[in-house]
C-alpha cells in the first residue's frame, strides 16, 4: 500500500464515529443521527421546580446545537463579526479553546446571523459548516485549523433563503456536504483527512426532464440554473436492500446517492409549488422505507418504499398528517412523534403511524409568545431516551413525555427561566446531562437520579 492510501486508511480508522461511547452526542441528532439515545436510568419524574441546572452561560447567536465527545462540548456560535468554534468542559462549562474567523453574513429575513449547522466530532477532529458556507476541519484537542474550504467561492451557489443550514455527515473517510452548487454540485464529498474534493453530484443531470409529482399543469422539470439546491435538511446514511446509500432531501426533493462515487440511484420530486419554500426535516429511514415531510403550503408528507434494485421509490401513503417545518420526527416502535405545522398558530404535537400516516393522537400547541407565557410547546423539538421523549418548546418549555401511541402521556413539564423564544435547536443528551440552547443561552441540566 502506498503512503497516501495508508494515511487515508489510518485516518478513517481514527475518525470513525462508531467508536463513540453511549455517553457521547458527537453529531447532529446524536450518536445514530436520528434523535435517539441509548442512555438509561435517567430521572423518571422531575421535581416541581424542574430538574437541577448545573451551569449556564451567555453565548453568541446561532441555531446550531452543541456536540459532545470525550467530555468536550463544542459550540459553533457568532459574536459580533466573528463565527467562533469553541470547546468547553461539558460538565462545568469552562472554556478550553476557541477558533474564530470573520463572518459578514446577514440573514435577509431578519433572523439571527449565527451558524445553523451542528459540529461533527470524531476521536480527533471537529468539522463545522458556517452560515456563509465556510467548511472547517479543526483538531478536537487544540482547536488548531487542519484544513478549510470556502464553498461559496469554490462553487456557484445561489444565495440561500436563511444562510447555510445543512449539517455535513461522515461516511467512512468521506465528508458528505449538501453544498447546493449549480449546475451539478448539489452534494459534494470531501476527503475528511485533507479537504480534497472526491466527487460532485445532484442537479440538472438527475432532475431535468423528470415529472413534477403533485404539480398539475407543470408535469416536467425544466432545470433553472439560478435555482437553489441545498435545503435545510441534512444527509442521512442508511443501508437499504443491502446497499449503503446517502439520502439527501434537497430543495427539489429526495435523492439517493452511492457514497462511493456520488452516482444517483433515484430522484423523487418533493417541494411546495410556491417559490418561497424550503425543505428542512431530515428523512427518516426504516427498513426499505423513507419518510419525508415539509410544512410549506400544504406539501405534507410521503412515505416512499425503495424498489429492490434501488433505482426507484414508490409512495406508500401521502398526506398532511405531518407537515414538519424543521424538526426531524422521532421513530419508535412503528410510530413517529413530531411537531406538525409551519407556524405557532397551527402547531400540533402528534403521534403518527409510520406505515399508514394515520394520526394516533394529537394536541393543539398554539401559544402566546408574550404576556401569559407559553403553556405548550409550539413547534417543539424532541429526542428519545429510556422510552421517553425529552421535548424542548420554542419558548423554552421543557417536557418529559412517554413514547405511548395510545395517548399523550406527559410526565413532567417545566419552563426554564433562562431560556426564551426562540429555542430552535433540539436537546442534546450526554452522560445523563441535558444541554439546551436558545439564541443567547446555553444551559446544562442534570438528569441523573
Amino acid at each position: 500500500m502506498n503512503a497516501p492510501n495508508l494515511l487515508r486508511t489510518i485516518f478513517a480508522l481514527a475518525v470513525t464515529l462508531h467508536l463513540a461511547s453511549a455517553a457521547d452526542w458527537p453529531q447532529f441528532l446524536g450518536p445514530t443521527a436520528n434523535g435517539v439515545s441509548t442512555e438509561t436510568n435517567l430521572l423518571d419524574k422531575w421535581p416541581a421546580q424542574g430538574p437541577p441546572t448545573l451551569w449556564s452561560k451567555s453565548i453568541g447567536t446561532g441555531y446550531s446545537a452543541p456536540s459532545i465527545r470525550d467530555g468536550k462540548l463544542i459550540l459553533h456560535h457568532r459574536v459580533q463579526n466573528e463565527e467562533i468554534v469553541e470547546s468547553f468542559e461539558a460538565k462545568t462549562g469552562k472554556s478550553i479553546w476557541r477558533h474564530a474567523y470573520a463572518s459578514n453574513f446577514i440573514d435577509p429575513y431578519g433572523y439571527n446571523n449565527g451558524p445553523r449547522c451542528t459540529p461533527l466530532l470524531t476521536t480527533n477532529r471537529c468539522y463545522t459548516f458556517g452560515a456563509e458556507g465556510k467548511l472547517l476541519c479543526l483538531d478536537l484537542q487544540t482547536g488548531k485549523l487542519i484544513w478549510q474550504r470556502d464553498t461559496q467561492k469554490d462553487w456557484t451557489v445561489p444565495e440561500a433563503f436563511f444562510g447555510v443550514g445543512s449539517t455535513p455527515i461522515l461516511e467512512g473517510d468521506k465528508l458528505i456536504v449538501m453544498i447546493g452548487g449549480q449546475p451539478n454540485s448539489g452534494v459534494v464529498a470531501f476527503d475528511a483527512a485533507t479537504g480534497k474534493t472526491l466527487w460532485e453530484s445532484v442537479g440538472e443531470k438527475n432532475w431535468n426532464g423528470l415529472p413534477k409529482i403533485g404539480w398539475p399543469g407543470e408535469p416536467i422539470i425544466e432545470w433553472n440554473a439560478a435555482d437553489k439546491q441545498a435545503s435545510y435538511a441534512s444527509p442521512v446514511a442508511g443501508t437499504v436492500n443491502g446497499k449503503r446509500q446517502i439520502f439527501c432531501l434537497m430543495r427539489q426533493g429526495l435523492v439517493s446517492l452511492d457514497p462511493n462515487d456520488g452516482k444517483v440511484n433515484f430522484s423523487y420530486w418533493f417541494r411546495a409549488r410556491v417559490e418561497e419554500s424550503v425543505n428542512a426535516a431530515n428523512p427518516v429511514v426504516v427498513g426499505n422505507q423513507v419518510l419525508i415531510s415539509g410544512a410549506y403550503y400544504r406539501v405534507g408528507s410521503v412515505l416512499l418504499e425503495v424498489a429492490p434494485d434501488n433505482k426507484s421509490a414508490t409512495p406508500v401513503w401521502r398526506g398532511t398528517s405531518l407537515e414538519i417545518h424543521w424538526t426531524t420526527p422521532i421513530y419508535h416502535d412503528g410510530n413517529v412523534y413530531a411537531f406538525s405545522g409551519r407556524n405557532e398558530p397551527d402547531a400540533r404535537f402528534r403521534c403518527v403511524e409510520f406505515k399508514t400516516g394515520k394520526i394516533a393522537w394529537e394536541r393543539d400547541e398554539r401559544w402566546q409568545r408574550y404576556g401569559s407565557g407559553a403553556p405548550t410547546y409550539g413547534r417543539g423539538s424532541a429526542i428519545l431516551a429510556d422510552g421517553k421523549l425529552i421535548v424542548l418548546g420554542e419558548s423554552g418549555l421543557l417536557g418529559l413525555v412517554r413514547a405511548n401511541p395510545e395517548k399523550l402521556e406527559e410526565i413532567s413539564k417545566h419552563k426554564h427561566p433562562e431560556l426564551e423564544y426562540p429555542c430552535w435547536a433540539a436537546p442534546v443528551l450526554s452522560d445523563k446531562h441535558l444541554y439546551l440552547r436558545s439564541e443567547s443561552k446555553l444551559v446544562c441540566i442534570n438528569l441523573n437520579p
